[in-house]
């Protein structure tokens, strides 16, 4: 039975599809940097910008965590559409208890490691000592709410095998408005400062779960979520983990990567901190738009995979490819014309202002290597090939970017000089992946689930 907000991958034209699909995810994740952008803007607006600068810090230590969620969670996305594509329900019925109880699992797991590694990571970031109390106040507080982070994403993962994106959305929607307005309570009527603004990141995560979980239970379809039916089916969990863990992986050496690239931040002083904690706030939310067209193609490959229909799945490809360009380069513009403005949002120092737009154009300009490098990888994924991008992703992203610190930055210490790195190892990446991605796709052979 075909919800009235699900999509019919399998049947009819792609374009219009993929739109409705991709868009109501890209303001998915863009409503998901709601959360800390507020964090950053409230900060930096009434308390000032060393509190700005210590979330900043966490950025990439946080991405690195919940990379390894959305890695996981995209397995899980992947084996359920792969299934309903193939219509095996009773397998759809394992693969949501298997995928909801991993959930639970990872999101514990994860809580216990960011809470021992909190001192350890920030010394060998070299965090200033003006920073480094309230990065490790920020941290520890939300380390407390990974756990439902960790739930929130595979239950989206969960609506989106079945085509609906826009579920999601609405509890995140709801959950990002409630993060700004205790954002403010917090900060202003109450003084708590980098604590407030933690906690109320804690409280809009738990809500957003608790809603999708609700949908889910309420739901009497193919997704319909029993808790005393909770189990580990073995087969759904290894596959789960053979596609998600690489995915999971991929996300967490762009982390890592960026992990170190904070730390050469550090280096630089306070300014430019803030500066890259406003214009990271403000990059992150143009992939978005990147990142909801790639897992458009996950998740519509997967299915007509499951299907059986590989001319489409490579018409998705291209589709997605081109609709994703498009949008881009409108968006990529718009960014960089108004690039002043926005960090002004943030913070009014013109130091960090002129930082701030620094970084801007040398992440937003090569954008569409990026739109490259995630259509592939998703499409890849969709096809259960997730190994293959992340080695590629580990090789060329994460070693271009360790070289560069340890070479080229020691010899030209500037900022500009720093941020050089991004397009420069993305282009490299797009490159190998195009040709893994002909590689793959010549020797694919039906699924058999």
């Amino acid at each position: 039975m075909i919800k009235t907000r699900d999509i019919d991958m399998l049947h009819g034209t792609l374009w219009d599809k993929i739109i409705l699909f991709a868009l109501p995810l890209s303001l998915t994740g863009f409503m998901q940097q709601l959360l800390n952008a507020a964090d950053v803007a409230v900060l930096g607006q009434f308390v000032g910008k060393n509190a700005m600068a210590a979330v900043g810090n966490n950025t990439s230590l946080i991405g690195l965590l919940v990379n390894l969620f959305m890695g996981l969670s995209l397995g899980a996305n992947v084996v359920i559409a792969q299934c309903i594509g193939a219509k095996k329900l009773d397998r759809v019925h394992d693969a949501v208890h298997t995928s909801f109880l991993l959930a639970l699992i990872v999101g514990l797991f994860l809580l216990g490691i960011a809470e021992m590694v909190v001192n350890p990571v920030f010394e060998w970031l070299e965090v200033p000592p003006e920073v480094a109390p309230m990065a490790e106040t920020y941290l520890r507080i939300y380390a407390i709410g990974l756990p439902v982070i960790s739930i929130y994403n595979f239950e989206a993962a969960i609506f989106r095998s079945r085509g609906d994106t826009r579920t999601p959305l609405v509890a995140l929607t709801i959950a990002s408005f409630l993060n700004i307005a205790l954002n403010l309570i917090f900060v202003i009527n109450f003084n708590w400062g980098v604590d407030g603004v933690a906690w109320a990141t804690v409280i809009a995560n738990s809500v957003s779960a608790l809603i999708l979980m609700l949908g889910l239970m309420k739901d009497d379809g193919l997704i319909h979520l029993n808790l005393r039916e909770l189990k580990i089916e073995k087969s759904c969990l290894k596959e789960t983990v053979r596609i998600g863990l690489p995915a999971g992986i991929q996300g967490m050496v762009f982390s890592l990567s960026n992990l170190l690239i904070q730390a050469a931040i550090n280096s630089l002083g306070a300014d430019a901190m803030a500066a890259s904690a406003a214009a990271f706030t403000i990059e992150i939310n143009v992939f978005c738009l990147t990142m909801g067209f790639g897992q458009a193609a996950t998740t519509f490959v997967s299915q007509n995979y499951g299907a059986g229909n590989l001319q489409r799945c490579k018409d998705v490809t291209k589709v997605s490819l081109q609709l994703n360009i498009f949008l881009m380069l409108i968006l990529s513009a718009a960014i960089l014309y108004f690039a002043e403005p926005l960090i002004q949002f943030f913070n009014e120092d013109p130091a960090v202002v002129e930082l701030g737009i620094t970084r801007l154009w040398f992440i937003i300009a090569p954008e569409i290597i990026s739109v490259v490098m995630e259509i592939i990888s998703g499409t890849l994924r969709g096809y259960g090939i997730s190994l293959a991008p992340a080695i590629i992703t580990l090789v060329f992203v994460c070693g271009i970017r360790i070289t560069w610190v340890f070479t080229i930055f020691v010899e030209y210490p500037t900022y500009a000089a720093l941020m050089a790195v991004y397009g420069i190892s993305w282009f490299f990446t797009m490159i190998f992946l195009i040709v893994a991605y002909f590689f793959y796709v010549k020797r694919l052979t039906p699924l058999k689930l």
